[in-house]
């Protein structure tokens, strides 16, 4: 098979008329060209994967790679070109067998039934921020007043980061996922949070305590480097994205009354929605990246040693291979398959709490704001596609 005439010149990410669908370019690559030549922001030329099918098979596959000194961001982001030498403990940038190293220290952690033990906290946390949200009164912006304090909380309390130091981690947070910071403010943003957790470490050192990074620490057999990182990209995965799914599913509900009144009418339908709002929405806009790690065949394609592999979440959720009428948001629909969290063996460990924090949000809205709705025109509430992670930037909600 001949390769793409034109490579697709970065990965698009300019939604069209409605906030919630892809970029449109993707639709088309999907149809026309699933596997096409990219050229990323540093010039080099690798590839974009925007089939279901063909996604779910290379994030599955041995032959490609996680590793970090393989990686290249598909968008312009500010520590692009500082490829220096992988963070100790970095397991997400890693391959088999240091990437189970440190995976397998956290699995049970976020295990099913460990995460079911947590609902009863999840559910105080929800309902304390939705009260003082229904006590203020509307209008009200949903992300200051519920989604970010929820995710913060949750996210903050299980790795055991002290109330009083949240705001500080949160910064470096935003720092390092919005493409407009200066290299500067990334780098700052990133030693904020690695310095506060490595000063968190050394506390739990001093004073045990049993939460998940007080019981890494007990372990003792990872360094307070390989901690901080490891505690890092857990607190990034876990507010961010969570700040975003609870923000952005519930814009999408709105902006979809029939779907919200039905959710309100059946609380039941909550596991559901949680799945096809994951699916719909996709706030992992900017995909997975992933590297060929060899010489490697793929359908029809050649991919060399080192090409970088930008992986369209996005696009693969919305194929009309995975479901019928998949631009359609219908909360009744029976869960599919979809990759929000990826797939393989560097599938989101912390999927199953982010499942049942997302379910405990969006039914206690239904069950306590029935009757909730947009203080504003939905062409009217500001998106975020410059982030690495898509969301709103506020959500003006009444009742």
């Amino acid at each position: 098979m001949s390769e793409t005439v034109r490579p697709v010149d970065g990965l698009p990410m300019t939604r069209g008329t409605c906030p919630f669908d892809p970029a449109p370019e993707l639709a088309e690559l999907r149809e026309e060209q699933p596997v096409a030549r990219m050229v990323f922001p540093d010039g080099h030329l690798g590839w974009l994967i925007t089939g279901y099918d063909q996604t779910r098979r290379l994030l599955a596959s041995r032959g490609i790679s996680s590793r970090g000194d393989l990686l290249r961001t598909p968008i312009p982001l500010p520590m692009a070109g500082d490829r220096t030498e992988l963070a100790p403990g970095m397991f997400t940038a890693m391959d088999p067998p240091e990437h189970t190293h440190y995976r397998r220290r956290l699995t049970a952690w976020f295990s099913a039934r460990r995460t079911r033990t947590m609902e009863p906290r999840l559910t105080e946390h929800v309902e304390l921020y939705l009260g003082k949200m229904i006590e203020e009164g509307g209008p009200t912006d949903l992300v200051a007043a519920f989604a970010e304090p929820v995710a913060g909380l949750v996210i903050c309390e299980l790795l055991g980061v002290p109330a009083d130091q949240r705001d500080v981690f949160v910064k470096g947070i935003k720092a390092l996922l919005t493409v407009h910071s200066s290299a500067e403010e990334a780098i700052a943003g990133w030693q904020n949070v690695g310095g506060q957790l490595m000063d968190l470490i050394r506390a739990k050192r001093a004073e045990p305590t049993d939460d998940l990074l007080g019981t890494l620490v007990a372990d003792g057999d990872l360094s307070d480097e390989e901690l901080a990182t490891i505690g890092s990209v857990l607190l990034v995965g876990g507010y961010d994205t969570s700040k975003n799914m609870i923000a952005l599913g519930t814009f999408a509900l709105l902006a979809h009354p029939d779907q919200y009144a039905a959710l309100a009418a059946d609380p039941g339908l909550g596991a559901n929605a949680v799945e096809e709002l994951l699916r719909y929405v996709t706030v992992m806009h900017a995909g997975s990246i992933r590297a060929a790690g060899a010489d490697m065949d793929f359908d029809g394609h050649h991919f060399t040693e080192g090409d970088a592999v930008s992986l369209s979440l996005a696009a693969a959720n919305r194929d009309p291979a995975l479901c019928a009428d998949p631009d359609r948001l219908d909360i009744t629909r029976p869960p599919v398959a979809h990759l929000s969290f990826g797939y393989g063996i560097h599938q989101c460990v912390g999927q199953q709490l982010a499942r049942l924090e997302l379910r405990i949000a969006f039914e206690t809205l239904a069950r306590r704001l029935p009757e909730l709705r947009l203080a504003t025109p939905a062409d009217e509430v500001r998106t975020n596609p410059e982030s690495i992670i898509y969301g709103v930037h506020e959500l003006p909600v009444t009742w």
